[in-house]
């Protein structure tokens, strides 16, 4: 984006500073739909310019936890900044529907855009400005407490992320050691991240009863900009992975465990390969991961490729796993200067592999939505961000050949992948019934928490596993999900978007070149459409009924068991 409403040599230090050029937008006059256009194209700039300022000192903050100076950083910006934009982009905001010009604005160019504005206006309350200041802060901590987790193997420190590899190695002895090891460690900030959460909790209780509901869930329901979905499907959502998806993993859960002939099947039995074969190794350090990538994305379309080249020329990819380093994996839309940024913790597994191209997924949206004129035309909704990411897991799987010279390995590659695609549903659906239930009663104490979450994973378990004496780490499972620290209510997207990944990858193996375009076509539209109109334009349904719930996860099992 060139700059012409910020000057060009403008950077972000203090409000006093940013301040005069909200001020020159809050008093323009518009007196003309044209008029209109050149105010929206240059609040547009002003907020690509601090996004992206913004996006720098979170990036930066979680590449190094422990530096305090871009810890303050980041601090500054969320308190010293933001709370200040807050209510004057309120006001542009009115200012822009009030505004008699707005009535010529293109109608179906604008409508999503102006149906989320009046949303925004709708639950803004100044009395929330410091509580969000506040959440902000708070949600970081979760980054700060879990980056610093480590244990000790063979005289080695190491994170948490390395030391999970071990969980795949063949010695069922070692795996025990380092899966108790790992549990021990996270054991030890079990206290510190139920106070974290409770105190998240009563935060965002106070802003949804600011605002006039009753509960966070309802708030965050409507703050997500929901228009095509109501909370019941959501519920609605929950039962049918119950129904229809807990079985089949249950049943491939048992057949692992026959395979291992193992009597006593434990949870670190989970992760090792089912036939007594090493971990898959689909790369070889950072370098060989970004090579393999681009090879494999090439093969779908040169564009995909040329992505991922980009990025790495301009040193937007940070993908090995350090000591201090935020745990996850991300990618950030940076606005301004178009090229996003991938943030991720590979160790060298086959899991490292899948993150790299589902996060390339996302990477590629933010590429295709360049052309779009606004910052909210390239911010579409979770539930189609990962509908390009998770539609790319499964599509370059019928190109890992890339990645895996023999032809074993990369059969084993996938059935872990399919395996992994039902495995997800009843953790999404758990995670997600587990928040409904938090913020419908957010009074709760943590024992009672604890039993909540203990039915939950009764319900979307297999019972296959033995946690007989490991019951504590099994309570605390959910402490491990970022989603419920940093982002609360955005996880069902992921049960969304998968079934919408499984229909796009359907249609790939029926038609490759019309699904590209397809895909490609629904990507380039951000969020310009209604959910359901992008999922329609990419060939498939926003759908999630049982029935097509029972459909997808059955053409899962069948492919499944094609190899």
């Amino acid at each position: 984006m060139n700059r012409q409403f910020i000057p060009k040599d403008f950077t972000i230090t203090v409000w006093d500073k940013l301040q005069p050029f909200f001020s020159d937008l809050e008093k323009r006059n518009i007196n003309s739909a044209s008029d209109l256009e050149k105010w929206l194209k240059d609040y547009n700039e002003l907020g690509a310019v601090v996004s992206e300022n913004m996006a720098w000192r979170y990036i930066k903050m979680t590449c190094d936890t422990a530096n305090e100076e871009i810890r303050n950083s980041f601090n500054d910006f969320i308190t010293n900044i933001e709370p200040n934009i807050s209510p004057i982009s309120n006001n542009l905001n009115k200012k822009l529907v009030e505004s008699p010009a707005s009535k010529d604005l293109n109608k179906e160019k604008y409508f999503v855009y102006l149906r989320g504005v009046k949303k925004s206006i709708e639950l803004f309350r100044e009395e929330n400005i410091p509580l969000f200041t506040q959440l902000q802060q708070k949600e970081q901590q979760f980054g700060e407490i879990s980056g610093a987790q480590s244990i000790e193997h063979n005289g080695e420190k190491m994170t948490l992320q390395k030391a999970a590899v071990f969980l795949k190695d063949l010695n069922r002895s070692l795996r025990e050691e380092v899966y108790r090891k790992i549990q021990n460690r996270r054991a030890q900030d079990e206290d510190a991240l139920n106070n974290l959460y409770s105190e998240l909790i009563q935060l965002r209780h106070k802003i949804a009863l600011n605002t006039g509901f009753k509960n966070f869930r309802d708030y965050k329901h409507q703050s997500l900009g929901r228009f095509d979905y109501s909370v019941q499907d959501c519920l609605n959502f929950h039962d049918a992975v119950q129904k229809h998806v807990v079985p089949l993993v249950t049943e491939q859960e048992k057949k692992r465990r026959e395979k291992l002939k193992l009597d006593d099947y434990r949870p670190w039995d989970k992760e090792v390969d089912a036939e007594g074969k090493p971990p898959l190794k689909p790369f070889d350090g950072e370098r060989d991961l970004i090579n393999r990538t681009e090879k494999c994305f090439d093969s779908i379309d040169k564009f995909f490729g040329d992505c991922i080249r980009t990025m790495d020329k301009m040193g937007r990819l940070d993908l090995d796993s350090r000591l201090g380093k935020s745990p996850g994996g991300y990618q950030y839309p940076l606005y301004e200067t178009e090229i996003p940024f991938i943030f991720m913790n590979a160790v060298g597994l086959h899991r490292d592999m899948v993150t790299m191209v589902h996060e390339g997924g996302h990477a590629i949206h933010s590429f295709l939505d360049i052309p779009l004129d606004l910052v909210d035309f390239k911010s579409p909704p979770s539930e189609v961000a990962e509908l390009a990411s998770m539609s790319m897991e499964l599509i370059s799987m019928e190109h890992w050949d890339a990645f895996f010279d023999n032809g074993e390995d990369l059969k084993r590659a996938k059935r872990q992948q399919l395996e992994s695609v039902l495995d997800a549903l009843p953790w999404i659906a758990a995670v997600d019934k587990f928040q409904h239930w938090v913020y419908q009663n957010p009074n709760h104490n943590v024992e009672e928490r604890y039993t909540t979450w203990m039915q939950i994973m009764k319900d979307f378990g297999t019972g296959v596993v033995n946690y007989s004496g490991l019951e504590a780490n099994l309570k605390r499972r959910w402490q491990v999900q970022l989603h419920l620290f940093e982002v609360p209510f955005y996880y069902i997207e992921y049960g969304f978007a998968q079934l919408g990944a499984i229909a796009v990858w359907r249609n790939y193996k029926k038609d490759k070149k019309k699904a590209i375009e397809q895909y490609k076509a629904a990507l380039a539209l951000g969020y310009t459409k209604p959910i359901p109109d992008i999922y329609k334009a990419a060939g498939i349904e926003f759908n999630f009924s049982p029935e097509y719930v029972k459909e997808l996860a059955d053409f899962v099992r069948g492919e499944y068991d094609k190899l």
